[in-house]
């Protein structure tokens, strides 16, 4: 599209032309320059990548919707290796940082979506972000685990279960820790409490 504008100017630049056709020629090219000017920031939105780190932290909160928008993202950038953690991690060109945490990877995992902080951080994730230990360490397979649900009114699908932000770390993670925003339905979190208590008697 570029080339056709430049191919235009230089024909209407090239042709000889009165007074008049002097202003015809200065409107068309301040036109021109506006829709390039307005062409720009399209193009840059399209091109930007979501906010990862936001996302694993409920920024917004989870949803079907928002992690297809992030797998679709992920997939332009990396491509994934599926042969660990029981999901889809994507490493990215770059680390991204917040709150003094560093990751290059996210994942995919079941209903969650995460980040895979450096170093075996869950007690200073959870200090940050306001996490409470886990009741049950079977979620994700979990050394250590904390989580906090998102209030009622942050809760996108409320009659079918609870989207909490979650930081776990074990050994399946390598030095890792997992902050992640996770949807567990009703039903899964009834069956893990009955198996549970199968295990206890």
């Amino acid at each position: 599209m570029a080339g056709l504008r430049q191919a235009e100017e230089r024909r209407i630049l090239d042709r000889p032309h009165s007074s008049g056709q002097a202003t015809t020629l200065s409107i068309r090219l301040t036109t021109l320059a506006a829709l390039a000017l307005l062409a720009a920031p399209v193009a840059a939105e399209e091109l930007a990548a979501p906010d990862f780190f936001a996302a694993a932290i409920c920024q917004p909160p989870y949803s079907f919707g928002n992690a297809r928008t992030l797998y679709e993202a992920a997939e332009k950038l990396a491509k994934p290796d599926t042969s660990r953690l029981g999901g889809a991690v994507y490493h990215l060109p770059a680390p991204i940082t917040r709150d003094g945490f560093a990751t290059q990877d996210i994942l995919f995992a079941g209903s969650a979506f995460g980040v895979l902080i450096e170093g075996e951080v869950a007690a200073k994730l959870a200090e940050t972000y306001h996490l409470a230990p886990e009741s049950s360490h079977l979620f994700g397979a979990s050394s250590l685990g904390f989580t906090r649900a998102l209030p009622d009114a942050d809760q996108p699908m409320k009659d079918m279960g609870l989207v909490s932000i979650v930081a776990r770390q074990g050994p399946g993670l390598k030095g890792r820790t997992m902050l992640a925003c996770e949807f567990v339905s009703d039903d899964d979190r009834e069956r893990l409490e009955m198996f549970e208590k199968e295990q206890g008697k």
